[in-house]
Order: structure tokens, then sequence, then C-alpha cells
């Protein structure tokens, strides 16, 4: 990145807080939103989930319920910041292609944008688009927003993704391959919901309430992916983060990292991933890297966990529970995208 982008804001709707405020504190805490969702097939069974309390007419269908989630955590970016809609740039993360998600069956992932934006109640900028890649896609495009956020006209960019795995559809794909949950496998995921959204700027803003700094990202493909009968040994998200160090330019370096912000989910396969792709990075001896998981309280949210990642690592620096200045939020997307963003502390001393 020729120059760093700050985090100054967010919104987000999860499992465990109807607001970014709300889900922060609760990821802070190490609350559970997890709970029992009945299957209707085989009838009668049940799995572990991580579901939003919500009325039942905003789930009249799957389309209507991922934009009503992605529309309410983008009115809350939006307050946190008082950016205005026409000179903001949204770039919404869909659920991965590859899944076929129940909620466009009988629409296009083309028109979602507009009927979130439609929701919002009012046009943001020309430049605003939907994008596919699942949640590593949230990391992978912050090179391309240092650029767009250099263009007039524009002053923010809201960045992250909605999507939900707890449908039957994904309920059943996944259980299919044993990677959910379970009282025979403790080490799967657990199906979860959410819509998160970072809001960003090219300068810093000591008034924000999330103020961070994004030095670096990198980005590559795993072709060993969980979607494979293959392990990955990690050389993906290896790539991505020693991409993330070398975009940092005077940014910090890889001493200077104090702990880490993950997507992962649980799964056997991503703690394998992780586990050989950090010891090849992290060379610098460290007593303990501590590593936050928000899926512990929210699940796997799919296309939502990049964004919600930043938002835990800026609150971290904010809210002053962070072990240190500087993080490293890596994510990976289901089909084997992987991202890092190296996360920084802003000083106005």
């Amino acid at each position: 990145m020729k120059r760093p982008l700050y985090i100054t804001g967010g919104g987000a709707v999860t499992p465990a807080g109807l607001n970014r405020r709300q889900a922060l504190a609760a990821i802070r805490a190490g609350l559970s939103a997890y709970e029992e969702y009945l299957l209707a097939e085989p009838m009668g069974a049940s799995q572990t989930v991580s579901r939003i309390p919500s009325h039942w007419s905003l789930r009249a269908t799957d389309w209507d319920w991922l934009v009503n989630m992605a529309a309410r955590a983008i009115s809350d970016a939006l307050a946190s910041t008082a950016a205005y809609p026409h000179t903001t740039v949204l770039m919404l993360v869909l659920p991965e292609k590859f899944r076929n998600h129940v909620a466009f069956e009988e629409y296009t992932p083309s028109g979602f944008l507009d009927a979130v934006m439609s929701a919002c109640g009012g046009p943001f900028h020309e430049a605003s688009r939907a994008i596919d890649g699942g949640a590593a896609a949230s990391i992978g495009v912050l090179d391309q927003l240092s650029e767009l956020l250099g263009r007039p006209g524009v002053e923010h960019v809201l960045l992250g993704g909605v999507d939900s795995l707890v449908n039957d559809k994904d309920i059943s794909r996944l259980a299919a391959s044993g990677r959910l949950k379970g009282s025979d496998n403790p080490q799967g995921l657990v199906p979860g919901e959410a819509a998160a959204f970072v809001c960003l700027q090219s300068r810093p803003d000591p008034k924000s309430p999330d103020i961070a700094a994004i030095h670096g990202v990198g980005f590559a493909q795993e072709a060993d992916s969980v979607l494979t009968e293959r392990y990955s040994q990690g050389k993906a998200l290896l790539g991505a983060l020693r991409g993330a160090l070398n975009g940092a330019g005077n940014g910090p370096r890889e001493p200077d990292i104090v702990f880490v912000v993950s997507n992962g989910n649980g799964e056997r396969y991503s703690g394998w991933e992780a586990n050989i792709a950090r010891s090849r990075f992290y060379r610098t001896r460290r007593e303990i890297l501590p590593v936050a998981y928000p899926a512990m309280t929210v699940g796997d949210v799919g296309a939502a966990g990049g964004a919600l990642a930043l938002l835990v690592a800026a609150d971290s620096f904010t809210a002053g529970y962070a072990p240190g200045p500087v993080a490293m939020c890596e994510i990976a997307s289901e089909a084997g995208l992987r991202a890092a963003a190296l996360v920084s502390r802003v000083n106005f001393d």
C-alpha cells in the first residue's frame, strides 16, 4: 500500500449484539451466542448454531433476511462516522458463489447491491459494487481502496459483508463433509450469521471511536482448500502474511506484531493451516502470541468475517484491551482465498 488506510468507524449486526458496540462488547467479554437449531432433515435433529434473534417478518425470505442484516449494519456504520452516502463507496462482499446460497435461488446477486442501498434509504457513490470471494475478499480489496479514496468526490469507503450459514442447505452441505461441530466432532464449525462493515478513509480522524491504521495487505489463493481432500500446508496464508508485511512500507515489521485476529472457525483444517503458516512467518521469539477468534462468540459468519476481524482489532486498540499496538488480521475464505492485513494503533501525540 502506498499509504495507510484508517478505520474510523463501523457497524455490525451479529448473534451476540444488534449493533457494533454490543457485538464487540460480547466478543471482548468472551460470551457465547450459540444455541440449538432444529433441522428440517432429518426431522427432529438439531445442530448448534449462532443465530441472530429477530422478528419473523424480517426473515420472510432468505433474500429479505440478508438485505435486512446488511442495511442494519450499514446504517450503524454511517451513524458512527456521520458519513454521507453519496460520497461513500459501498463495497459489499456476498456469500461465495460456489455455495449457491439459498438467498439467490430466485434472485441474482447483481440485484442485491441495489436492494441493500434502497433499504438504506438512498444512493451511494456510483463506484459502489458487490464482490465475490468470501471473508478474505474484504481484505484483498484494500489495496484498491487506497487508490479509490484518492478520487474526487469519494470521502469514505464502507467495506464489509453479509452472510448466513444458518440454513438447511449450508448445514446439510457441511454435515455431509463432516465439518460441523457436534458430540462426535469437537473440532468442527458452528454455523453463524452476521453483517459487518468498517468505515475507511485516507486520513486519521481524532474524533473517531474506532481509529486504527491499516499499513499493508496481502492475499493468495490456496490450492488445497477445505473443499478438497487434502490438508492445507499454509502456503497461501504464509504468502498473504508476507505480502502484508512487504506492502507496509515504513510501517510496523514482524517483531512489532503483538497479537493476531483470525476468522478461524474451530475446524481441524483451519487450525492445522494456521499453525503451519504461523510457525513459518512469526520468527521473532515470543513468550506467547495471543489470537482473538470472534467465531468463539458468533460462529462462522462467512463473508462478514473479514470486516468483523478488522472491527475487533480496531476496538481492541481504542478500548484498551489489546496486548500491544500492532496486530495482524488473518482471514481465510472457504473456497481458498487467503488474506492478511497489518493493523496498528494510531497515536495523536
